[in-house]
């Protein structure tokens, strides 16, 4: 049986992923969670841009969330980039990988990683 101490160490430890889960950051990641994404492989992209967010202390900064279909099933697995005053990015084809780069180079950095998006899959 679970203690209520145990509880709440789980409650605490799962407080920050929530808040990056559920918050009104400027920066806001959505990740296509349809059943076309996740046959793709879209749960463990959405865990990783969670963990990674977490990791890189930027959780009042970006927000992770997740969405149905972006209706572009065949690039699945697919996130789209919201920040305020800029133009949505899209990525396609992702994996853990990438997001960790994603999250080095655009997240923080503010660099888009343009070979990662749609617009490159496309020329």
């Amino acid at each position: 049986m679970i203690s209520l101490e145990q509880l709440a160490a789980i409650r605490d430890k799962m407080k920050d992923k929530v808040v990056i889960r559920e918050g009104a950051a400027e920066t806001r990641v959505v990740v296509g969670m349809a059943t076309c994404g996740i046959a793709a492989g879209a749960r463990p992209i959405l865990n990783a841009f969670v963990d990674g967010v977490a990791k890189e202390g930027l959780n009042d900064k970006v927000t992770v969330s997740q969405t149905g279909c972006i209706g572009i099933c065949q690039y699945e697995p697919v996130v789209e980039v919201f920040e305020s005053g800029k133009e949505k990015v899209t990525y396609v084809k992702l994996t853990a990988e990438k997001v960790e780069k994603i999250i080095k180079e655009h997240l923080v950095g503010g660099n888009v990683v343009t070979e990662y998006t749609i617009g490159a899959i496309n020329k």
